[in-house]
């Protein structure tokens, strides 16, 4: 599952992904038709909207009985907390975020690898992670790499104040949220900043590009693909 800003703005984080998950054994599947999983028009409330363009997520990914991979938090919750809403009469879908799979499904807690990632990295952790139970799935994986330190993150369970629509609804609150997500985790000076959801990439590379700070920000999975 691809995910819209992924499609549109990251696409060698589905290009990672597909590399991380093959050399799991695992078999992908990628069906072109997909689309959005509703979740735009779920969050600004028009919910009519968001059932058309869930009921056609639903038909195209998941009526096949295939276990579905996403390497977005987000949409990972749409399917099992926002779907749960729009369609209360009916079970939900299941989706998986990438490192929830790899560690908790596949019983994989470190990344095996003999090639060294030399970085500092500070990661963020995605509002939505907490929501379908994510807590250091994917920050375990990246710290068994060679040569990666993590670095602490003052407050780590702070937002960046991306939150979809949040941020074009009410820009200065988001904006001040963001201001405040950055200084935390600029403090320890590290190479990279790292996160497992496309928007927070989005809405913290924007305030950093705006800065003029120049410092890679990076999904996870393009780093375990590096280290294959």
């Amino acid at each position: 599952m691809l995910t819209c800003l992924c499609d549109a703005f990251y696409g060698n984080v589905g290009i990672a992904t597909v590399k991380v998950l093959e050399h799991l054994g695992c078999k992908v599947n990628f069906n072109e038709k997909q689309t959005c999983c509703g979740q735009p028009p779920f969050n600004a409330g028009d919910w009519k909207q968001a059932r058309e363009v869930a009921n056609y997520a639903k038909s195209i990914l998941f009526d096949n009985g295939q276990t579905v991979v996403t390497p977005s938090a987000s949409c990972a919750a749409m399917t099992r907390e926002g779907y749960h809403l729009l369609f209360p009469d009916q079970e939900p879908p299941h989706a998986f975020e990438l490192s929830e799979f790899i560690v908790n499904e596949l019983g994989i807690t470190k990344w095996v690898t003999t090639k060294a990632y030399n970085k500092k990295i500070a990661f963020h952790r995605a509002c939505h992670g907490r929501g379908i139970g994510l807590t250091n799935e994917a920050e375990n994986l990246i710290a068994s790499i060679p040569g990666v330190e993590l670095v602490p993150i003052r407050n780590a369970e702070q937002c960046c104040g991306f939150g979809g629509a949040f941020c074009v609804v009410e820009p200065h609150l988001s904006g001040e949220i963001g201001r405040a997500k950055v200084e935390t985790l600029l403090e320890n000076q590290p190479d990279e900043i790292v996160s497992g959801d496309m928007g927070c990439l989005m809405h913290l590379g924007g305030m950093l590009h705006k800065d003029g700070n120049k410092i890679p920000i990076r999904h996870y999975a393009e780093i375990l693909a590096e280290t294959i």
